[in-house]
């Protein structure tokens, strides 16, 4: 048995792994296949494959059709709630200007188009409120992410965290984070974000470095950044968390160097490191095929960042949450990505949201019309549904593992035997470490994490398939 969360996030206990399968032998996959098992290299950090996978991990479900859509979400908010582990997700699709790197834009912002939006996300939220499902069981963790939810005004901040409070069971801690970016996230917008109830905030920083910042379209020089949130960490009213992004045109290991110091001198409570993927079909591509931008780092130079950045964080003994999350101070928790990233259930809000309860996973209407509309029509906003794959609890808690950089034994038997082998050439290519109790992830394996846990996933998924093909 083991606890579903870490980091003092939940008392939820969960049985061990249990995939239906009929006999323990060894898993079956290709060791000579390299991008499963990463190459034979003397730097694996930067070489073990050619290219990250990710950024999400992904598994398999079996699509609802359109026309039982409908029924299927009542079902399952008509019906009490049994996994203890539940989070809330409201979405805000709207930003000034959309940043060369983002592939999550959807609107931009307009006094009219986010009235008329938060006035039907106001009546989802009273709708959803009120189902069995939804007030079976308190809620951890309330993220409200974009988008620029900070692009809301005050008064709207203030008000949605009122809602959330008011309409929503929630634990006595739980975690209430609004997203968003430094620029016109006013004194006066912290402030009302503070008397509505938020009480954790995650803003976009990305880097410090201002030709930085300008090449990937954020609208505020690096020092404006720095002095205001310095200013919110002076409030002590609630623990502010930033993004950096590595890898970005005109981010050298100078800059990247600096943005991490800034990080420190900020004081605010904890960082995530992400790196710049995939750029197909993005503002940043066309602009780089056009010469009006350098490249960005490769893969192998994001692989020394990552050490940078690591390396840096246990340097200034930085509390290691997850493999690119850290915290400052012990306010940060951190506790709706880590919830998120196991069995938890998630109830999403808005256009472009998604989440999975009751064994539905559902993806909301991105198109702003039709999400009101049928919001207006009292309807759910669903685009697709999906009946949750069987074995999605088990391969959730995979990914939470790979997430946090170590599989324990006990949470994982009979799959850590019966994995071994894999295990065995990871560790033989310097990505894991096995012990008799666990297999830690390694600095390398650290980097290629979401690699690992993907080729584990398909592993285990293909070994399912053709037993059953072979029994039947």
């Amino acid at each position: 048995m083991w606890s579903a969360v870490r980091n003092g996030c939940s008392d939820d206990v969960m049985n061990p792994i249990a995939l239906d399968m009929p006999d323990l032998d060894a898993i079956y996959f290709d060791p000579s296949d390299e991008s499963i098992v990463g190459k034979q290299t003397t730097d694996p950090l930067r070489f073990a494959f050619s290219g990250k996978t990710g950024p999400h991990v992904g598994g398999s479900s079996v699509p609802i059709p359109q026309s039982k859509t409908q029924d299927a979400m009542l079902n399952a908010l008509n019906s009490a709630g049994s996994i203890k582990g539940r989070c809330l997700y409201i979405h805000i699709p709207f930003c000034r200007v959309r940043c060369t790197y983002c592939n999550f834009f959807q609107y931009a912002s307009s006094e009219q188009l986010i009235a008329e939006y938060f006035a039907a996300l106001v009546m989802e939220i009273e709708r959803k409120a009120a189902f069995v499902w939804t007030q079976s069981l308190p809620f951890q963790a309330v993220y409200v992410g974009g988008g620029t939810p900070t692009d809301l005004s005050a008064e709207q901040i203030k008000r949605l965290g009122q809602l959330i409070r008011e309409r929503f069971p929630l634990t006595p801690d739980c975690e209430i984070t609004l997203e968003g970016r430094v620029n016109r996230f006013s004194e006066a917008k912290f402030e009302a974000a503070l008397t509505g109830g938020f009480n954790r905030f995650s803003l976009g920083v990305q880097s410090f470095d201002s030709q930085v910042r300008r090449a990937a379209k954020r609208l505020d020089d690096g020092d404006v950044v720095l002095t205001t949130l310095q200013k919110m960490v002076a409030y002590n009213a609630a623990p502010i968390v930033i993004d950096l992004l590595y890898g970005l045109p005109y981010q050298t290991l100078d800059i990247w160097q600096n943005d991490l110091e800034m990080y420190i001198e900020s004081g605010v409570d904890g960082v995530d490191l992400y790196q710049l993927l995939e750029l197909q079909n993005l503002p940043m591509a066309r602009l780089i095929e056009q010469g009006k931008l350098p490249q960005p780092a490769d893969t192998v130079m994001k692989a020394e960042m990552y050490q940078m950045g690591a390396d840096f964080m246990a340097r200034f003994h930085q509390r290691r949450l997850s493999v690119n999350h850290w915290a400052s101070t012990n306010r940060e928790r951190s506790i709706y990505n880590s919830l998120a990233k196991t069995n938890a259930e998630v109830l999403p809000i808005g256009a472009g949201a998604g989440g999975n309860f009751n064994g539905v996973s559902a993806m909301q209407h991105r198109d702003m019309t039709a999400y009101i509309e049928a919001i207006k029509q009292q309807q759910f906003p669903v685009g697709m549904a999906f009946r949750a794959d069987p074995n999605a609890v088990s391969l959730n808690h995979f990914k939470a593992a790979f997430d946090r950089g170590v599989l324990l034994k006990h949470d994982f038997h009979p799959w850590f035997e019966r994995l071994m082998p894999l295990f065995e050439i990871w560790q033989q290519r310097g990505l894991v470490t096995i012990t008799a109790q666990a297999i830690a992830l390694t600095q390398a394996g650290q980097f290629w994490s979401v690699n690992l846990a993907t080729n584990l996933i398909k592993i285990i998924q293909s070994d399912k398939a053709n037993r059953l093909a072979l029994a039947g």
